[in-house]
């Protein structure tokens, strides 16, 4: 969901840039200043000293600081000044070569491996053990001697070798932040995976990122400077490894030698793994946590015909659909044979206890099961067309637009990284075609529809500056931006008092009503079946065990497990006498224990 820059409000503080947050911070500007002196004082060597950092001269050899040699000269005759000056060029673009590398590599197949799982996650962990196994200093070694001391080939294998630590790295971020709630939410609005991964999974990523290529740059600086200083690296080429070679050549002679080049790399690496962490600081503005849940993607068996005709008036027809899920003695079903159908305008109660199978048949119905997920159905079909077997393309595009879908947790499915008027417009500018300016007049229009008093403060709110009931009908009001034909409801009102139950319920049965939607509400609550619903079907166990109208299901329940049910409520039970007065609380015997 592409974040815009909705209009500020009174109530909405605007949260600061990140150069601005950057800024605030003294040891980040510390930091940044001591790079951004290294950085240029090796980018403009020429014009610090005229001296050649290579070429060296008998008479200067280990001479004192003078004003033709400021820093005196080393073993050989050389400039020490000219010499770290220069040495820096090299010595931080190999370490930017071993860092790029190991992105490039990491990011993209930590990403893919993390998001899409299965047999690419496989393969790549088994490259990624395989690397980690090599040892790192022997190779470089052997690559140094035989790509003729080529420091920059030698740095990219090193970056090679570092790509499995950022590959694990992301992998894990990716895994813990794609089952979340709001990620789901973006999935059932229709969002392409590119979409979503960017919008949605690399500013979670980003953080452990920055923290791992700055320990990787200044662990480069090191890496490099090592072999330089075993004497592998190029002799036609000035770099502080090889400076600390000629000072530890001379240690006796003259040790200050030793402190230049050693400075030199302290102060770069120390500063380079500070900034690393204020920069993620800055990024992460407060932070935020997540949550697992299921990631939304399914193995769906090729669908049998049944020899029952399909309702030619249904919107929806589902036919012995099941959801197992292997364990370590075989398969548990939790979705066993359950069939079911919603006509155009009609909304379906699927109520049972908790366990029962209502939520997993509704995901079955969306594609949004976990991937090991054995889903089998003898029909799902959605206005004339099967839904068992499409990929995940073919189902963005029923999901959004056609099939929407309303959660139980209002707060989960609401990303808090964006403002609730970007994560509204973004669909409804996709979906329906409209500009920016468009999507957010219609967005605002659904959020009056909606009941909510001030549309443009909660337009421009984050998730958590809204209350809860707030945000459940900021959810329904994205479910039916895009005039969808279903609409499922997953306990849309389990986490909500009383009087916003009831207003929710209205909200819903007046838009159901006003745009013929077909629905199906999963609750397990017989009061809000009563308030809303046309049909009702009993779960148990992962089966329908009773399917009736509503007004003869209350009336005349043909079940035990339906009788039960109704008679475990409390509506028309008589209300417990009050008590009269308060018995007297006895006291222990005076001494006992």
């Amino acid at each position: 969901m592409i974040p815009t820059q909705p209009p500020q409000d009174a109530g909405t503080p605007p949260r600061a840039g990140l150069g601005r947050r950057l800024l605030r911070d003294p040891l980040a500007v510390t930091c940044l200043a001591v790079l951004l002196l290294v950085a240029l004082a090796s980018l403009c060597a020429p014009l610090l000293t005229s001296q050649d950092p290579v070429r060296s001269a008998l008479d200067d050899t280990l001479a004192p600081m003078s004003s033709a040699h400021p820093l005196g000269g080393d073993g050989v005759g050389r400039d020490v000044l000219a010499r770290l000056l220069y040495g820096g060029r090299s010595s931080l673009l190999g370490a930017l070569v071993a860092v790029s590398v190991a992105l490039l590599l990491g990011v993209p197949a930590g990403l893919l491996a993390g998001y899409y799982r299965r047999w690419f996650d496989a393969l790549a962990s088994w490259v990624a053990n395989l690397l980690m196994a090599v040892p790192a200093i022997i190779l470089l070694l052997v690559v140094m001697s035989v790509s003729g001391q080529q420091t920059y080939l030698a740095m990219a294998v090193f970056g090679v070798l570092l790509s499995p630590g950022v590959f694990r790295l992301i992998r894990a971020s990716v895994i813990s932040v794609r089952e979340e709630l709001y990620v789901d939410a973006a999935r059932v609005s229709g969002l392409a995976d590119p979409r979503i991964v960017r919008r949605h999974i690399l500013p979670v990523v980003q953080a452990p990122t920055i923290i791992q290529a700055a320990n990787m740059f200044g662990l480069g600086i090191i890496i490099q400077s090592g072999l330089e200083f075993l004497g592998l690296g190029s002799a036609s080429e000035a770099s502080w490894g090889a400076m600390l070679n000629d000072a530890f050549a001379n240690i006796y002679n003259k040790p200050v030698l030793l402190l230049w080049p050693g400075l030199a790399i302290t102060v770069t690496v120390a500063a380079s793994g500070l900034f690393g962490n204020a920069l993620r600081d800055a990024l992460d503005g407060g932070g935020t946590t997540t949550r697992t849940r299921k990631r939304p993607s399914s193995a769906v068996s090729p669908p049998q015909r049944p020899d029952t005709p399909a309702d030619p008036d249904a919107l929806l027809t589902v036919d012995a659909l099941t959801v197992s899920y292997p364990t370590a003695g075989g398969e548990k079903t939790v979705v066993d044979g359950v069939s079911l159908s919603v006509r155009r305008g009609e909304v379906l109660g699927l109520v049972g206890e908790s366990g029962s199978g209502k939520s997993q048949t509704a995901f079955a119905v969306l594609g949004l099961l976990p991937p090991d997920a054995l889903v089998g159905a003898g029909r799902l079909e959605f206005d004339g067309q099967e839904l068992t077997g499409l990929n995940r393309a073919a189902m963005n595009r029923y999901r959004g637009r056609r099939i929407a879908y309303v959660p139980q947790e209002p707060m989960s499915n609401l990303d808090p990284s964006f403002r609730i008027g970007a994560q509204l417009a973004e669909p409804v500018r996709r979906h329906r075609g409209l500009s920016a300016k468009a999507a957010r007049a219609e967005v605002l229009n659904l959020l009056e529809q909606v009941g909510i008093a001030d549309p443009a403060r909660v337009y421009a709110s984050y998730p958590h500056q809204i209350s809860g009931g707030m945000a459940q009908r900021v959810l329904i009001a994205g479910a039916v931006s895009c005039d969808p034909d279903l609409l499922i409801a997953d306990e849309p009102t389990t986490a909500l008092d009383v009087t916003v139950q009831a207003e929710v319920l209205d909200l819903l049965r007046t838009l159901q009503h006003e745009r013929r939607m077909g629905m199906i509400l999963v609750t397990h609550d017989f009061g809000v079946v009563a308030d809303i619903c046309d049909r009702v079907a009993v779960m148990r166990d992962g089966r329908i065990v009773e399917s009736a109208p509503a007004d003869r299901l209350f009336a005349d329940p043909q079940h035990a497990y339906t009788r039960m049910l109704l008679d475990s409520t409390l509506e028309g039970t008589e209300p417990r006498p009050a008590l009269t007065s308060v018995p007297a609380q006895r006291t222990a015997p005076e001494g006992a224990a």
